[in-house]
């Protein structure tokens, strides 16, 4: 009887360490090419996940319906002699449940941290967040906690600057092509991403809008259209909305704060009372090119910076590594 090489056991046991350590690739992790959302959360993103399952088919819900299962139809009695129409007969059911697996809403590790990517499936991102922001907004009705910023997710591709362009050529096409034309503002994100630079990214962007129709402007005041791109690691996901500015920034707690609210967390007051009045701080560090906006936390905008183009940035207070663009040009005056 021979005894087991005691460092073949441990060679075994560590490759299968590192095989169980590997994640598993597609199905459980954002990609390229997928469509859904990106929700920010406060520390939380267990809660954050269960909140946005319950609010997002509540929502489609009344979208789209409740949601279809496919049924796995019980065929063992019936029996066919024809070779191919059983072979058609096997295909059908794979498919069918292949799709049985896809829900149409998925979390996925989104690759950031407080940030959760729920794939979608058969549902528009971008229609059913402007369907809950609108409701939230009339009602005011707040309907989580740990949820913060909503964004949805249209289209996605590599975060590579030889990807990027090519793929809002196409990508934008329906809002900006001629005969259609609007004003936008662009807003950027870096996460876990050093090899993108800002300025080439909306740069580029900006001149594929101009080369789509030459009469689309730039707007910070109130824009038509938003285009929001976020990178994450090497993913770069994007999507056009509407009323960004009017549904703050589309964070589901700013949206549901009443005008009450805003006048007493604001604490304005006259100019003449300036002197020693409790909101007369506030006041003037809001007439200062730096000064503290409620998203997501704090965010710092630090001044107006370039000469033909202008390029504001926002640092925001989320956990890891990330950087906040709005695109404008020189003789755009900002909001």
């Amino acid at each position: 009887m021979t005894t087991a090489d005691p460092k073949a056991k441990r060679r075994n046991k560590s490759s299968y360490l590192r095989h169980a350590a590997k994640k598993p690739r597609g199905s459980r992790e954002l990609e390229a090419g997928m469509q859904g959302l990106l929700i920010t959360c406060n520390m939380n993103e267990r809660k954050c996940t269960a909140e946005a399952y319950s609010l997002l088919n509540e929502y489609a819900d009344q979208l789209y319906g409740p949601e279809k299962f496919v049924e796995e139809s019980n065929s063992e009695d019936e029996e066919d002699d024809d070779a191919e129409a059983a072979l058609k007969k096997e295909v059908k059911q794979i498919s069918a449940s292949t799709q049985k697996q896809l829900r149409r809403f998925q979390a996925l590790d989104s690759g950031a941290n407080n940030v959760v990517f729920i794939r979608t499936h058969d549902i528009e991102p971008d229609k059913l967040v402007h369907h809950i922001l609108k409701d939230l907004h009339t009602t005011k009705k707040k309907k989580t906690r740990a949820i913060l910023r909503m964004l949805p997710v249209s289209g996605s591709c590599k975060a590579f600057m030889e990807e990027i362009p090519k793929y809002f050529e196409t990508f934008l096409e329906p809002w900006f092509k001629v005969p259609k034309k609007a004003t936008f503002q662009i807003v950027y994100k870096a996460r876990n991403n050093s090899h993108m630079n800002r300025d080439d990214v909306i740069k580029a962007l900006a001149g594929v809008v101009a080369n789509l129709n030459a009469e689309n402007k730039v707007d910070l005041s109130f824009p038509e259209y938003t285009i929001i791109v976020e990178i994450i690691k090497g993913v770069c996901c994007v999507s056009v909305v509407r009323d960004y500015v009017l549904f703050r920034k589309y964070n589901l707690q700013e949206v549901t704060k009443n005008d009450m609210e805003e006048k007493s967390k604001k604490n304005t007051c006259s100019p003449s009372e300036n002197n020693g009045c409790v909101g007369s701080k506030e006041q003037l560090e809001e007439k200062k090119p730096n000064k503290k906006v409620e998203d997501e936390g704090q965010e710092l905008e630090p001044p107006v910076m370039g000469t033909e183009d202008v390029f504001q940035e926002q640092k925001s207070g989320e956990q890891g590594a990330e950087k906040e663009t709005i695109y404008s040009e020189s003789n755009q005056s900002e909001s």
